[in-house]
């Protein structure tokens, strides 16, 4: 009797800790040395667990008994924002494999089979009906036949999907379905119209995935005028932010998405409509300063902008130093801030360049103001006398600067052309660009002195 209970106790911990595997083949496999799972939350990513990868590609991740289902992800290699595939868990074991040509795909898994399967389908559907479009189709019948699957197909997955995970994707994928036939401009003005209307972005299950911001941003690129796209995005963005709702965790995060969209694609009339319109607000009341600063600084930078301004040392002959504002120079019909360092190769090159150009200009053409992000004063100091048609500042703390960072600079060489009224108007990429820019400005009028104009009015 105390035998066979001690051997049943012996059984116990092993049936309390049961657990579920997610394993899987990288092919090919010399391509693949490690594997980090994460799960999914709607504002970051936690870890839960690592696996070597064997020389045949293989790996297995063993989860713990109540592991939260959700969606998951694999990291492959770094870094790892860009080499990663995510699934979903639902306690359930999962194996799957990864062809770095061919992509994702499941062997044993009912939710994400079905996941695929719904999306493979769909898609399908998709190009059934972009067909009929570009052929001009004016058949009310094979529209109708077309929809009339679309709309079974939805129907069927979500039947399948009931009691599943999975359930949550394919409902807020439910496609926009007209009744009768309509042109091809109607209909995507529809969808567009229709878009959200399946989408709950209070959804903690969608929350806690790359869903909602996948379906933001097919939104924001894929409905748009190309006439006129920076105002169809801020249209778009705008449309976006009201289905949002009342969810303003999940809108600080995809607001910020999308503002860095824009800001790395140097859209900056739509990044900044993003931050003066919605995310400088939110960034206040969550007292987030960093995202703050990110948006000041971006905005301070922007074409369009009366360049911030700061201080320059200038010395005369005798060596008299004086202390000029940028703002109230007035020199030149254009002037370039340029931000280097001594310790920046490209700077070495492009700096002597830049040097040799204004000094083939004409006075009041051009001010160069070079200010230096750097550590070594000494040797900044030195190397301003190759370069005496500049004015110098000496920016110290290097990226911890506050003119660089008023000037959003993120790399040496960084150029700003400003007009006579220190408004940004360019920010050529080198100097090369600037010189090719530099030549399309219009020229300063001569100066005229009062002897001169008086004798010339008598001619």
């Amino acid at each position: 009797m105390y035998k066979k209970l001690f051997f049943l106790l012996a059984l116990l911990p092993s049936v309390i800790m049961a657990q579920n595997t997610i394993k899987g083949t990288f092919t090919p496999a010399e391509q693949f040395k490690f594997a980090f799972l994460y799960q999914v939350t709607a504002d970051t990513s936690i870890f839960v667990d690592n696996a070597d990868v064997a020389a045949d590609g293989t790996f297995t991740f063993n989860l713990k008994k109540g592991q939260t289902p959700g969606t998951y992800r694999i990291v492959y290699a770094q870094p790892q924002e860009e080499y990663n595939f995510d699934f979903l868990y639902n306690n359930e074991d999962i194996e799957l494999t990864f062809d770095l040509e061919k992509g994702l795909d499941f062997i044993t898994s009912d939710e994400n089979k079905l996941w695929i399967s719904y999306n493979k389908s769909m898609s399908r559907i998709g190009q059934s009906l972009n067909a009929f479009y570009t052929a001009g189709g004016k058949s009310e019948r094979d529209f109708k036949k077309i929809i009339k699957i679309l709309n079974t197909t939805q129907s069927e997955f979500e039947k399948a999907a009931e009691g599943k995970l999975v359930l949550n994707f394919i409902t807020a994928s439910q496609p926009y379905t007209p009744e009768r036939l309509i042109d091809a401009k109607t209909f995507t003005k529809n969808a567009k119209n229709a878009y959200f209307n399946h989408i709950n972005f209070g959804n903690p299950i969608l929350q806690n995935s790359n869903f909602l911001i996948e379906a933001t941003l097919n939104y924001v690129f894929n409905f748009i005028d190309n006439q006129d796209q920076n105002t169809s995005y801020i249209n778009n963005i705008n449309t976006i932010e009201k289905a949002i709702g009342n969810n303003p965790k999940v809108k600080k995060i995809l607001l910020e998405i999308l503002w860095n969209q824009f800001a790395v694609e140097e859209i900056e009339p739509v990044a900044n409509h993003i931050a003066s319109t919605y995310l400088l607000d939110i960034a206040k009341e969550t007292n987030d300063k960093t995202l703050e600063n990110d948006l000041t600084y971006f905005k301070n930078a922007s074409i369009g902008n009366i360049g911030q301004d700061f201080e320059i040392i200038v010395y005369d002959e005798e060596g008299h130093a004086e202390v000029k504002k940028m703002h109230g120079l007035d020199e030149a019909n254009h002037y370039l801030v340029v931000f280097w360092s001594t310790t920046c190769s490209h700077c070495l090159e492009e700096i002597p360049e830049l040097h040799k150009l204004v000094e083939t200009l004409d006075k009041g053409e051009l001010k160069v103001i070079a200010i230096a992000l750097d550590e070594d004063r000494y040797r900044w100091k030195d190397m301003t006398y190759k370069f005496p048609e500049f004015y110098h500042v000496f920016g110290e703390g290097k990226w911890d600067n506050p003119i660089g960072d008023n000037y959003n600079v993120k790399a040496t060489p960084s150029y700003f052309v400003l007009d006579k009224n220190k408004k940004i108007i360019k920010k050529p990429y080198d100097v090369k660009a600037f010189e090719t820019y530099f030549k399309t400005l219009p020229k300063p009028e001569p100066k005229v002195n009062k002897d001169e104009k008086i004798n010339l009015e008598k001619e």
